[in-house]
């Protein structure tokens, strides 16, 4: 019954550790081996070295247009963490985090925004789909792979994450209420970080909380500290409890704070003060877990040292092997449309690459 003791409409936001790393709420601690604590960690440090790797690269005109997930990283770490691998992951744009932990590698990644598709196509037994940039389309996705888990009896859950601004949009709505009418095994997470690209939250909608919405959907919503890995873990917990025991959909509001632009074509000076951005980054979720770790002896500066240099040349290591591989080339843009090339297409292929034979002649 843990989701009945929270009241969406309340703003009680639950959470498990304060600013500082220390537990304010010692009964819902969730129980979670050292070695899963590490994973966790090291999988948030690379995904904010690799967010900030990946904006110098774009500013540098090595990459394309990119969307930083700095600051959010307990949203998504703290979900994946609690799944199993059977589980699905269906993201949106800046899902970076989620999608490492869940199996994506950091090659696979650059490659896509680096503007190569391959980095779409994940390894056998890796359960997520493709990056969603239509605004609000990977909740319905999300729903169509949870009807058919529960149709086949796969005991898969699904995973899908969608912005505050995304939650004007009809597609959340379609998603979430297919799902809740269905009772699907689906789980969706708000992350609310205060910013519909340069729209602030509370003129997007006049509902106190976001977790309210589910009201509407008659399935459990919450509010949480998403800056709190921890709590991330623990509602998703019980999330999956809900879904696996066939009792349906969750929503999940993640009150957090895009510390870095909407995306690199963002400037977020132009709608927020410094002020703001210096006061969220108080409530950094790696710092935070930081200080948990070390309060359980699991971590100490000396580790900390090593683990950021050891990150940081991994991520230079792979976006330079990045740029040796994943260029196009002409074929790679005829090939891939269609299972059989259609007889027009093929006829523009032939006559550009003979354009490009008879240019490199001149």
């Amino acid at each position: 019954m843990f989701f009945e003791k929270y009241d969406p409409l309340k703003e009680e936001m639950f959470a498990v550790l304060d600013k500082d790393g220390k537990v304010i709420n010692k009964d819902e601690e969730p129980d979670i081996d050292d070695e899963t604590l590490l994973k966790m960690y090291r999988t948030m440090v690379l995904a904010r070295v690799a967010d900030v790797k990946a904006l110098q690269f774009q500013r540098q005109g090595r990459m394309l247009t990119f969307a930083p997930v700095q600051g959010q990283e307990a949203c998504q770490i703290g979900p994946m963490a609690a799944s199993d691998t059977k589980d699905w992951l269906v993201p949106a744009f800046r899902e970076a985090a989620a999608m490492l932990y869940k199996g994506v590698t950091l090659e696979q990644s650059y490659l896509y925004w680096y503007g190569n598709e391959r980095g779409s196509q994940f390894d056998e037994g890796v359960n997520v789909l493709p990056v969603n940039v239509p605004i609000g389309s990977q909740v319905n996705h999300a729903a169509g792979i949870a009807y058919a888990s529960k149709i086949l009896e796969k005991g898969e859950s699904v995973f899908t994450y969608i912005g505050d601004g995304g939650t004007s949009h009809g597609e959340f709505h379609e998603g979430v209420n297919f799902g809740a009418v269905y009772d699907v095994p689906m789980i969706t997470i708000i992350q609310n970080n205060q910013y519909a690209i340069s729209t602030p939250r509370a003129q997007a909608t006049k509902a106190k909380t976001l977790a309210q919405k589910a009201i509407a959907y008659g399935i459990p919503g919450i509010q949480v500290d998403g800056n709190d890995v921890l709590a991330m873990y623990r509602v998703a917990q019980e999330a999956l409890k809900r879904a696996r025991n066939g009792e349906g959909p969750t929503l999940i509001e993640a009150f957090t704070y895009r510390l870095g632009p909407h995306t690199t074509s963002d400037d977020p000076s132009i709608y927020r003060s410094d002020e703001e951005v210096e006061e969220w980054k108080t409530k950094d979720p790696l710092i935070r877990f930081r200080k948990y770790l070390s309060n359980k002896k699991l971590w100490n500066q000396e580790k900390e040292d090593k683990l950021q240099e050891e990150m940081k040349q991994y991520v230079i290591k792979t976006f330079k092997k990045v740029e040796k591989t994943g260029q196009y080339g002409p074929d790679d843009v005829f090939d891939f449309n269609y299972e059989t090339m259609p007889k027009d297409l093929k006829k523009q292929k032939e006559d550009y690459l003979a354009y490009l034979k008879e240019s490199e002649g001149e």
